[in-house]
């Protein structure tokens, strides 16, 4: 993640944008319940708006960066047994199988160049029926300038991509559903037995 990326996550702005419009359109009416991991929390604003909304979860939020990783266990810490923050590669989970009843990942797989490991390794730590909520950036014009800076650093999914490889994994009832002209997506499945 880039200084202006970092800044840009931790600020009030992005708190409020996170909100009122990442969280409700990547939920998508999906309630997330149970054990919840977050991949990629970043400072942690996700995480505080899905305990705020909904009292019987936990989360563990999991971080690449140690920078965000010591923010996001800043701003959560008054939750206290209910979230666990850790570092953690999205593509290398620390975690049992079948381990959480829902994963999340908000606006963070296109950090992750191999975000097929990552979804790979989502679907190893769900317990069967878990749900699988996700939202990123796609491929497009404007999302490449954007990350031009940290080139190395990314790697932006197709929707094609994206639904091709979350056909071949073990997930029933998935959805992909695209937004914002063509610049993210919203994704969704269950976990198989």
């Amino acid at each position: 993640m880039t200084p202006l990326e970092r800044a840009a996550c931790q600020s009030a702005p992005w708190r409020l944008f996170a909100r009122y419009v990442v969280l409700p359109w990547a939920l998508g009416g999906d309630v997330p319940v149970g054990r919840v991991l977050e991949i990629g929390g970043g400072s942690g604003a996700m995480a505080a708006e899905l305990l705020e909304r909904y009292s019987e979860i936990t989360i563990v939020v999991t971080d690449f960066d140690e920078a965000m990783v010591e923010n996001a266990a800043h701003r959560l810490r008054g939750y206290g047994e209910r979230v666990e923050v850790r570092q953690a590669d999205a593509i290398a989970l620390p975690f049992e199988n079948a381990s959480f009843d829902t994963f999340v990942s908000f606006i963070m797989l296109h950090h992750t160049v191999e975000w097929e490991k990552a979804l790979a390794e989502a679907t190893r730590v769900l317990r069967p029926g878990g749900k699988l909520i996700g939202y990123d950036l796609l491929k497009a014009r404007p999302m490449t300038r954007l990350h031009r800076s940290d080139a190395g650093g990314h790697r932006f999914m197709e929707i094609d991509a994206l639904q091709s490889v979350l056909a071949d994994l073990p997930l029933r009832s998935v959805a992909v559903r695209p937004g914002l002209a063509g610049l993210v997506a919203r994704f969704r499945a269950e976990r198989v037995a």
